[in-house]
């Protein structure tokens, strides 16, 4: 019969490379309002699923979209768009 070993010393190896960096924190800071947003909107959805959607339904529904909008807006025309690597030089 064989003996299993672990590899716990081969898995930890490469531990400090699996950390965000915080060049990514930032990044996901900065995208956190849209993200919310987008939670919201899917809550609102999620609601109008097992039952006809009435006027209080569109209306979360329409309001979720519309912060998703401005999130999205704020986000593309803030000023971390003009840090975020990836743009043309």
């Amino acid at each position: 019969m064989e003996s299993i070993v672990t590899v716990q010393s081969a898995v930890t190896a490469f531990a400090d490379f699996t950390e965000p960096t915080s060049a990514e924190l930032d990044a996901i800071e900065q995208e956190s309002p849209l993200i919310l947003a987008e939670v919201d909107l899917l809550d609102a959805q999620i609601m109008t699923l097992d039952r006809p959607a009435n006027e209080v339904d569109a209306r979360r529904i329409r309001r979720a979209r519309n912060r998703v909008l401005a999130a999205r807006r704020n986000l593309a025309n803030g000023p971390a768009a003009a840090t975020l690597p990836g743009g043309a030089a």
